[in-house]
């Protein structure tokens, strides 16, 4: 008698995730950020302060088994409307072997469930800021833009700054450091898209009815998923997308220990982030960018930041 085994069936995970865009609202109107947060009550005032500045009408915060303040914090906070949704939700399918990211399905839940009221939504981290190179707002920046479904920001690395533990000055004043070259590792894309023309979702790249796999710079150059990295469409104009991705020497062995919430192994995170961490340091330059915006909006110091929508 012959005994056969099969091997267990190594699971994929989904890329990408197909949906039906949202069916536009009368009036809708504004930018709506979305964002998924674990124990993030250290940083998450600096983020929403920051963005309430930019003009942002809402946020939508994914609230991934937070054990700390971080959803209390998001829903006291008084400058901009945020909308907490606790969101610990692990899904597969077994025939593909299939994981659906839980990051790219609240994406797709925001974009199905809320995408109707807004004119423009980002999907972004905490530890990345969209910050308007000219204008007061994002809304404001995005006005040229108006003709497309699907703009793309290219991250802007800080690193360390020297800071070897957490510091409590706010992030845009902490940290004013960052990457001189924006290629290899150091280079992807966040974007900014029209909630009512998605019909893919990823977390670096979507595609949208009028635009398909393309996507447009500040600039209004378009380029597809596939070619966004050439020289020639990567610009800062316009918007520029910090990305403070390392934070001090503490805050980067955490961000190793605590995991990925995109459900990456976290050998592979590791290499990942050691990687990046020695490109970002090996050749820092200055960059004023968030300082430069607050400036415009009458703010010049941390404790003014601090303070700006506190009763």
């Amino acid at each position: 008698m012959k005994w056969f085994f099969s091997k267990p069936r190594k699971k994929g995970r989904a890329s990408r995730i197909s949906i039906k865009p949202p069916m536009a609202a009368a009036g809708r109107h504004g930018v709506a950020l979305v964002t998924i947060a674990k124990n993030e009550e250290k940083r998450i005032a600096d983020w929403l302060t920051f963005h309430a500045l930019a003009g942002v009408r809402e946020v939508i915060l994914y609230d991934n088994k937070s054990t700390d303040r971080t959803a209390e914090i998001a829903s006291k906070f008084s400058g901009l409307k945020v909308t907490v949704i606790p969101w610990q939700l692990h899904t597969e399918t077994s025939s593909p072997a299939m994981v659906l990211p839980r990051q790219i399905l609240a994406y797709c839940h925001a974009i199905s469930t809320f995408g109707e009221r807004f004119r423009w939504m980002s999907m972004i981290d905490l530890d990345e800021y969209i910050v308007p190179k000219d204008t007061l707002t994002i809304e404001d920046a995005l006005k040229p833009l108006e003709a497309h479904s699907n703009i793309s920001l290219p991250w802007v690395m800080f690193g360390h700054n020297g800071h070897q533990s957490p510091t409590t000055t706010p992030i845009p004043f902490g940290y004013t450091e960052r990457a001189r070259h924006q290629s290899g590792p150091l280079l992807n894309f966040k974007c900014i898209i029209d909630p009512c023309q998605v019909t893919k979702v990823s977390v670096h790249k979507f595609e949208t009815v009028s635009m398909g796999k393309n996507s447009a710079n500040t600039l209004g150059r378009t380029a597809s998923n596939k070619t966004r990295k050439s020289e020639s469409f990567v610009t800062n104009d316009v918007l520029q997308l910090n990305h403070y991705y390392l934070l001090s020497q503490q805050d980067t062995e955490e961000k190793i220990n605590r995991g990925a919430v995109s459900g990456v192994s976290n050998d592979t995170r590791s290499r990942s982030l050691r990687e990046k961490q020695k490109l970002i340091e090996a050749e820092p330059v200055s960059d004023t960018s968030a300082l430069d915006f607050l400036s415009r909006h009458g703010i010049f110091d941390a404790n003014q930041f601090a303070d700006t929508f506190r009763g």
